[in-house]
């Protein structure tokens, strides 16, 4: 048996032996110095230099450390680097890294690593924008990096963030394969708290305490266990009978009723306010008749975004009007808000020229979801099929078994129109150009550009936000921003719901920061 074969086979038995461990009993039961978490998506990979989402996420920034972290009110926070200084009025940033800090393997993390990252993550991650303006990062020595930005950058604090700027080893992966298929994804040396020990994508991941992180006396437990649960009762029931200690993220409707009645279980929605989750309609724009705005626009005068938001979130979520999310500085309502009207949707169909048919019909389309999502993406497709059938439109809605085949499909463009949603990821560079810019239409990546959508307008409105410092400023280009999007309508934005997490009561020192839960859980614990 090879060196990789065996590997591979004591990781499964070490994965199968914790696994049967945690579902003994109770979390009482449970060994104080492992936490067992819930997740719902199932990660392709650990590396979220190359991916963006919460299936990668939520594991990744427990595996590398970045160079900040941010607390509750969204102060910047020394994490990799101890102190940071803007120089060159805004056009360089210089990081100084703390002195000791070593990967996993035992090697020192230096300036070196740092730019190879971040370099790494401007030509692979789907959010092309989030570090566009860099030209380069110089290292003068093994301790200090300086970011050189080809003009001022305001989103570049919040980019260098856990979830968005893992400082992986230039060592591992600077070895020519191609970082977006490099075999040490599955398996990677980490600069964080934790260390992989075992991966299996349906079933669990395993991550066990780094004796050698630079944060004294941290992380505070031995042993994390991310348990993959795609149903989310079969979630809501295992946080309930202690076989997980924490759901972090949104919660589905019926997990909020359910877990609040437990007495063995809190319920917050506190933390993740800078993520901004966003639920829409999305079309394929490469697609007959979804090309036509008429037809895009009759959809969303057919939708009824207030029974979405009263009626199947039981008034839990928030109507959505943009591609911005209540909450953020950048927000406005003075879009079309695509009030429910049956006749003007009727009226721009037939404009578009697609008439009703004999047998009452103008044309069907099929309706794809994200599976498991917090927010039921399936009700809603459910809810679109009678509701767009009143103006003649036949609907069919195809489920995926899973994330990889929705996103497959997806970033592919083998679909009609999705129900999903996105995060704005604290400022609108990071988490919102992605879906809107045309230069960020990149076959199968998901969570970029998947509509197609192409307008020189927008382009050049995301562009002067992108380097505008003042802020007054960026509020105008982005309240302009909003209304061309919402009048093309390349997707039809349905709700916002808000972050939380459910834990047992025994858990302490969850995090609660703007980031949660794409956070470190360096500091979590259980009370002994």
């Amino acid at each position: 048996m090879s060196k990789n074969s065996l590997a591979s086979t004591m990781a499964r038995g070490l994965l199968a032996a914790l696994m049967a461990a945690c579902t003994l009993g109770s979390a009482a039961q449970t060994a104080p110095s492992t936490i067992v978490i819930g997740m719902g998506p199932v990660p392709r990979h650990l590396n979220s230099a190359v991916q963006s989402g919460i299936a990668t996420g939520i594991p990744a920034t427990q595996i590398f450390a970045s160079p900040l972290r941010f607390d509750k009110d969204w102060n910047a926070q020394p994490y990799l680097a101890e102190s940071w200084v803007f120089q060159d009025d805004g056009k360089s940033l210089l990081l100084r890294l703390v002195p000791g800090a070593t990967f996993h393997d035992g090697k020192p993390i230096t300036s070196e690593d740092v730019a190879f990252s971040i370099m790494a993550i401007k030509a692979n991650h789907p959010f092309q924008s989030m570090f566009e303006p860099v030209e380069r990062v110089d290292t003068p020595t093994p301790q200090i990096a300086i970011i050189r930005l080809k003009q001022p950058h305001p989103a570049i604090l919040l980019a260098l963030s856990p979830a968005f700027c893992p400082i992986i080893p230039k060592h591992i992966f600077d070895d020519g394969q191609n970082l977006q298929t490099h075999p040490r994804n599955v398996n990677p040396v980490g600069s964080g708290p934790f260390k992989v020990v075992a991966f299996n994508p349906r079933e669990a991941i395993v991550l066990e305490r780094y004796a050698g992180f630079f944060i004294k006396d941290r992380p505070k437990v031995d042993r994390l266990i991310i348990r993959i649960i795609p149903d989310t009762s079969a979630q809501a029931l295992a946080l309930e009978r202690g076989e997980i200690d924490l759901l972090p993220g949104s919660l589905t409707l019926s997990q909020l009723t359910q877990l609040a009645k437990s007495p063995e279980v809190v319920v917050s929605r506190k933390g993740g306010e800078a993520i901004g989750p966003l639920g829409w309609l999305a079309f394929n724009l490469k697609k007959k008749p979804f090309d036509d705005v008429r037809v895009r626009q009759a959809i969303g005068f057919a939708m009824d975004k207030e029974f979405i938001v009263r009626q199947l979130h039981q008034g839990k979520t928030l109507v959505a009007t943009g591609p911005i999310a209540q909450g953020s500085p950048f927000y406005t309502d003075k879009v079309e808000p695509y009030k429910l009207n049956l006749d003007k949707a009727a009226k721009l169909l037939d404009a578009a020229g697609l008439k009703v048919g004999a047998n009452g019909k103008r044309f069907a389309m099929a309706i794809d979801f994200l599976p498991n999502s917090p927010d039921n993406s399936q009700t809603i497709a459910e809810y679109l099929r009678p509701q767009l059938a009143k103006i003649g439109i036949e609907v069919s809605v195809r489920s995926s078994p899973d994330f990889p085949t929705w996103a497959r499909r997806v970033s592919t463009y083998d679909f009609d129109a999705t129900v999903d949603g996105a995060f704005n990821y604290g400022d609108p560079v990071i988490g919102v150009h992605r879906t809107y810019l045309s230069s960020n239409i990149k076959q199968g990546v998901i969570w970029s550009n998947t509509q197609n959508y192409a307008n020189p307008k927008v382009d050049e409105l995301l562009a002067q936000a992108t380097v505008e410092r003042d802020t007054e400023k960026r509020k105008k280009l982005y309240a302009e921003f909003q209304r061309q999007v919402v009048a093309d309508a390349p997707v039809l934005f349905t709700h916002v719901w808000a972050q939380g997490y459910a834990a047992r009561k025994d858990l302490v020192d969850i995090p609660q920061s703007i980031w949660a839960p794409l956070a470190p859980y360096d500091t979590m614990s259980r009370k002994r």
